[in-house]
């Protein structure tokens, strides 16, 4: 079996100060502390379970995004001797905590409180202040939607849908603030369609069934992101179009003979471990071999900036010098 060494590793930058990110979650949490609230205070009122559904939701929500603020923060340290590739990945950890968290208080507790609320269905009451709190909610969970859209639009390739944005983004911050705002968005239609149809139909069960719909589209939310931060946090790569980038760059290298393997690993989102298996041509004596990989090191740096490290095969190496 070829061992693999380090021939040679691109100094890694100073990541720069991740301010989209940030301001994505200050955004969040703003709306959903304050919507969390007004949606309390008016359950409290109106005795509507979908309101306590919805309350429910924007308090774990606020949680949500300081944990993901905990995790930006963690994962800015500076690599150790324990950690010696930094400490991205911790954002990815937190990511998965909240999808755990949006799973377990937000669905959970939002289908228990459903089907409790249809065992014993509250008297209907004025439904004006749900509407009132709804709406202004729609604002807010609107206004941060739309900032984690805009951060995630400016990282968005030609042709590529808003969703497939969301599944090649290694930022767990943004994508984990869109998709939690966007069921927040529809979980205030839910909320808001359940609290009509039963005044309306004079049914009290219509907003307890709400409440049940709300928590399933949490659960759903959840499950989407443990899929997303899970496979980041277990090693994910680099999509297969910067693969063959990368691939297509290491080709125009006078010095090699052939490229047999490109393996990638994302350390955080703005970090990248590539282990290149290449055949540099025989009879090189050292010193151009060395030119050869600073050639291929500048060129990642210039066309790749996220790839910060770069290890090299030493089969490769040894071929060359015999």
């Amino acid at each position: 079996m070829n061992q693999a060494a380090q021939v040679g590793e691109r100094g890694a930058a100073p990541e720069p100060p991740r301010q989209d990110s940030r301001k994505v979650i200050y955004a969040a949490i703003v709306a959903n502390l304050g919507i969390a609230i007004a949606k309390f205070i008016v359950a409290g009122i109106t005795g509507s379970a979908a309101m306590v559904a919805e309350g429910i939701h924007s308090a774990v929500d606020t949680g949500n995004e300081l944990l993901l603020l905990l995790g930006e923060r963690r994962s800015a340290r500076k690599p150790d001797r324990k950690h010696p590739f930094g400490y991205g990945k911790t954002l990815y950890f937190w990511a998965l905590i909240v999808a755990l968290s949006v799973f377990s208080l937000g669905g959970g507790l939002s289908i228990y409180h459903g089907v409790a609320a249809l065992q014993d269905p509250p008297p209907l009451e004025d439904p004006l202040w749900n509407y009132v709190v709804l709406g202004a909610a729609a604002l807010f969970e609107g206004y941060s939607w739309n900032v984690s859209r805009k951060a995630l639009n400016a990282k968005r390739g030609p042709g590529m849908t808003l969703w497939q944005t969301v599944r090649a983004s290694k930022d767990a911050s943004i994508f984990t603030v869109f998709i939690e705002d966007s069921a927040a968005l529809l979980g205030i239609a839910i909320a808001a369609a359940g609290i009509a149809v039963g005044h309306y139909l004079d049914n009290p069960y219509a907003d307890p069934a709400a409440s049940i719909l709300i928590g399933l589209l949490l659960v759903g939310a959840a499950v989407t992101l443990a899929r997303e931060t899970g496979g980041l946090l277990v090693g994910e790569g680099i999509d297969g179009a910067q693969l063959e980038s990368l691939r297509a760059l290491f080709l125009r290298e006078p010095a090699l003979e052939s490229v047999e393997s490109l393996r990638t690993m994302q350390l955080g989102p703005e970090e990248v471990l590539l282990a290149a298996s290449v055949k540099f041509r025989r009879g090189l004596q050292i010193g151009e071999v060395e030119q050869a990989i600073a050639r291929i090191e500048t060129a990642i740096g210039a066309a790749n900036p996220v790839v910060r490290h770069v290890y090299f095969e030493a089969s490769g190496l040894r071929s060359a010098l015999r």
